[in-house]
């Protein structure tokens, strides 16, 4: 039901305000949330030392499996990891770990 005899901007006068909403509520959305992208279908295995890391959650860091600032403006952020001990880290290659930093073979799954 229109309130106004003006259409919402971009709209044109049959467009359904519900309808324009929802469209554009899913433009933004995916603008938002973007997708990580996959930086490799395998783990990245490393020995670390005890310390803080921030895991690059986005896929776009130059310097895998790391944060470099690349995630600004993707809606997406890196992942401070907090190691107490020295030992080897399979860090997930694949951004899509429902373990975060950690692999937990998500990658088998992908496309």
């Amino acid at each position: 039901m229109r309130t106004t005899s003006q259409p919402p901007e971009g709209g044109t006068p049959n467009d359904d305000v519900e309808s324009y909403c929802k469209a554009k509520m899913a433009m933004i959305l995916k603008i938002v949330m973007s997708e990580p992208t996959i930086a490799q279908k395998f783990p990245f295995v490393q020995p670390v030392q005890p310390g803080t890391f921030w895991w690059c959650a986005c896929g776009r860091s130059k310097g895998q499996p790391f944060c470099d600032g690349s995630h600004k403006g993707t809606g997406l952020g890196p992942r401070k990891v907090e190691i107490a001990e020295a030992k080897t880290v399979a860090w997930c290659g694949c951004k899509h770990s429902k373990n975060g930093a950690f692999c937990d073979g998500s990658h088998s799954n992908l496309p």
